[in-house]
């Protein structure tokens, strides 16, 4: 019994002990042990970035654009919609029907016409983000390499995570650092870089 209670006396001030000591300042903690497990944020790292902001602007510049031009044509309708409800008081009702339902037709071919200008804006959207994030890749599995990790997660799809292990800061860093640089050396289309298989070989060879 008394042996019992010294062990537990033992644990006891050793728990104390742990308490005591200061804690690890962030980078040391971050550093301290390779995590298998890594997450990014892919949406923070794509409009945060640098790297995406060209890509960015242009889309902005077209979707801008796309908006000016409905706001023009909502104002051409809504004229054209007044000008045709002023002509019914002397407009015969077989007639104005007729001009009425040539104007709905016209109207729903001009959204028809608007609404696929913006499902071709947001395609783009989504064909330049995945394409950033394809040249993303190497920077990520470099990260990964770095960190002794086998996986990176979407964070947001992550129920709970401790802060060391996402990725998304340094990516972006890296990004600005690497990929800008890239794009504007002189080395041209024939400069060595690692293939997206290459890179999640790689990470799943660690």
């Amino acid at each position: 019994m008394d042996r019992r209670r010294g062990g537990l006396a033992a644990a006891a001030l050793l728990f104390v002990a742990l308490l005591a000591l200061p804690s690890l300042p962030a980078s040391a903690q971050e550093s301290a042990a390779p995590s298998p497990i890594l997450t990014l944020d892919p949406e923070r790292l794509y409009v945060r970035s640098r790297a995406a902001a060209s890509g960015l602007a242009a889309i902005e510049v077209r979707a801008e654009a796309l908006a000016a031009e409905n706001r023009e044509i909502e104002a051409t309708l809504a004229a054209e919609e007044l000008e045709l409800t002023e002509k019914r008081p002397d407009m015969e009702p077989a007639a104005f029907r007729e001009l009425a339902d040539a104007f709905d037709m016209k109207v729903q071919e001009i959204r028809d016409e608007q609404d696929a200008k913006a499902r071709d804006l947001q395609r783009l959207r989504d064909e330049e983000r995945q394409a950033f994030l394809q040249r993303a890749r190497p920077v990520l599995a470099e990260i990964a390499r770095e960190r002794g990790a086998y996986i990176v997660l979407d964070r947001r799809s992550v129920f709970l995570s401790a802060e060391q292990v996402d990725i998304t800061d340094e990516a972006i860093q890296r990004m600005d650092g690497e990929l800008e640089d890239r794009a504007n050396s002189d080395s041209g289309p024939d400069a060595e870089t690692p293939s997206e298989t290459g890179a999640v070989q790689e990470i799943q060879g660690q």
